[in-house]
Formats: structure tokens, C-alpha cells, sequence
């Protein structure tokens, strides 16, 4: 005879549950009345984004004006957002092309990498933004000493290594987790919290990984920011000049921005241990950070930038 107990029999059950190969996206709508015209939409909002962040890095590299700290982190902030809504803007196109689609395991894992990975690194830069906004106008004597090149490339090569980093944690916690069905995925791209929603094994480590990841991450170089920019605050409303203190406001007003809209989404989705519920809400919200915010960004910290305006006209040789 044969004795099992129920622990081993259990597990056992696991072991011989089948898992998931691949995943059903269901995209951001279900409704082919308007899947045509939401894709023509985000299709020239991926297209302009690239256009866009093509330009500013085009910009950047050829006019030794803009060879500052400043744009020295704008063009890489470019570069990540041409990634990152590489890495989300297709999936959401073929979904509202073709209606739910299937992706495999290795695909949806690799995409959720690269995401997390991105969104990690575009938080720590732009803490590194508001860092050189901080160093320009509260310590200008030393600013060049400071934000000199070898600072800002080890502030840049953080920031990508360190998205790399927490992506390996997340990615590995989420993937050796059990899916053993159903296998749909309410959202447009591989997310966090829709594939713990489907594990059918207990993800208290991975909700625990990535609640840890949120707090280092987001809320690490948001206090960083707010603390950059409280100083900055401080700083310009000592100043005796109201032409002194509307320089040094604009130079820094579009980074606050950016951080604000891409911050309000995106603590509101990751800051969070538990499985998200709303995930329509959750839907809405991915589209501001990983499509709106990165089509905004170039424009937003364009509109107020004499030096870009300069090299742009110089550019398209206009007087």
C-alpha cells in the first residue's frame, strides 16, 4: 500500500497541471466598430513619437551648443522613449488591427523584461534631470565641477544598468509562477499585475518583489525629484530679480511636467502590492505613461527652450 499524504498529493496536482503556453491579449478595446479608427490613432501617435525623439537626438548630436548636461539627459530620456513605445506600441496596434491575438510565454515574458526595464530606467533618469536642474540653480559656481562628463555618464549608465537590474528580479519572480489557466490578458502588452492576476500558485514573494522594486524605484527617485525641486523652490524665491527668478522657473518648469504626469500614472498602477482589480482604469492609465507621456515629452520640454529653437531653425534654415 501506498501511502501519499495530502501535502505530496497536492503537489503532485501542480506538478501535472498543464501550463500555460501562451496568453490571449484582449487589447485595449473589444469593439471592432472602433478598432479602426483608435488604430489609425495610436499608429500616427507611435509614428510622431518616433519623428519626435528622432529629432531631439538628431538635434542634440549635431550642434555643439546643446553639448551640455541638460540635453546630455534629454537625448537619452529620447532614446528610452523610442524604446518604450517600441516595446508597448505594437502589441497595442496588432491587437486593435486583428481583435485579442495570442502571444506565446516567452514572448509575453521578454516584452515584460524590456518594459520594466525601460520604465525603471526612465525613473532614475529623470531623477538625475531634476538633480542637474537642482546643481544649475542652487550651486551655479559648481555646477561644471559638478556635472562634469564623467558624473553624467555614470548617472546615465545607473540609470540603464539599474532598470536592468530590477527587471531581472520582477521578470524571474513572474515567470516561474504557475499559469495553469484561464489565459487572458485584460490589457494591450504584458503586464505586472494582469499576469499575477492568472498565476494559480501563490505570488506573496513576487507581489513582495515587486512592492520592494516599487518603493527603491518610484518612490527612491521621486523623493529625490521633490527634493530637487524643493531646494530649487527655496532657491528661486530668494532671488531679488523677477526676471532672475522666471529664468530660472522656466528652465526647470517643463521637467516638473513630465515628472508629474508620468509620476500620477504610474504610482498609482506599481506603489501597490496588491492585484489591481480596475483593470480598465489600469488600461487608461498605461496609455498616458507608455504612450501619451512619451509622444508629450519632446514637445513639453521643447516649447520654453531657446537653445533647441535655435538649433532647430538653424536646421531647417530658417531666419
Amino acid at each position: 500500500i501506498n501511502f501519499v499524504s495530502p501535502k505530496m498529493d497536492k503537489s503532485l496536482e501542480l506538478a501535472n497541471m498543464s501550463r500555460v503556453q501562451q496568453f490571449v491579449l484582449l487589447g485595449l478595446s473589444t469593439r471592432p466598430d472602433i478598432r479602426d479608427v483608435l488604430f489609425a490613432i495610436f499608429l500616427t501617435l507611435y509614428l510622431l513619437t518616433l519623428l519626435e525623439n528622432t529629432l531631439i537626438l538628431y538635434l542634440i548630436c549635431s550642434h555643439s551648443e546643446l553639448h551640455k548636461p541638460m540635453y546630455f539627459f534629454l537625448g537619452n530620456l529620447s532614446c528610452l522613449e523610442m524604446c518604450y513605445v517600441s516595446v508597448t506600441m505594437p502589441s497595442l496596434l496588432v491587437g486593435l488591427w486583428t481583435g485579442p491575438y495570442n502571444i506565446s510565454f516567452t514572448a509575453c515574458m521578454t516584452q515584460l523584461f524590456f518594459f520594466v526595464s525601460l520604465i525603471c530606467t526612465e525613473c532614475t533618469l529623470l531623477a538625475s534631470m531634476a538633480y542637474d536642474r537642482y546643481v544649475a540653480i542652487c550651486r551655479p559656481l559648481h555646477y561644471i565641477l559638478l556635472m562634469r562628463p564623467q558624473v553624467c555618464l555614470s548617472l546615465a549608465l545607473s540609470s540603464w544598468l539599474g532598470g536592468l537590474l530590477v527587471s531581472v528580479a520582477k521578470t524571474t519572480c513572474i515567470a516561474t509562477l504557475s499559469y495553469c489557466g484561464p489565459n487572458f490578458l485584460n490589457q494591450f502588452f504584458c503586464d505586472v499585475s494582469p499576469l499575477l492576476n492568472l498565476s494559480c500558485t501563490h505570488v506573496t514573494l513576487t507581489e513582495l518583489v515587486d512592492f520592494i522594486s516599487a518603493i527603491v524605484i518610484f518612490c527612491g527617485t521621486l523623493l529625490v525629484a521633490l527634493a530637487s525641486y524643493s531646494a530649487i523652490g527655496v532657491a528661486v524665491l530668494r532671488m531679488p530679480s523677477a526676471a532672475a527668478r522666471c529664468k530660472a522657473f522656466s528652465t526647470c518648469a517643463s521637467h516638473l511636467v513630465v515628472v508629474g504626469i508620468f509620476y500620477s500614472a504610474a504610482l498609482f498602477i506599481y506603489c501597490r502590492p496588491s492585484r489591481i482589480k480596475s483593470m480598465d482604469l489600469n488600461k487608461v492609465l498605461s496609455v498616458i505613461y507608455a504612450v501619451v507621456t512619451p509622444m508629450c515629452n519632446p514637445i513639453i520640454y521643447c516649447l520654453q527652450n531657446k537653445e533647441v529653437h535655435a538649433a532647430l531653425r538653424k536646421t531647417l534654415h530658417w531666419p
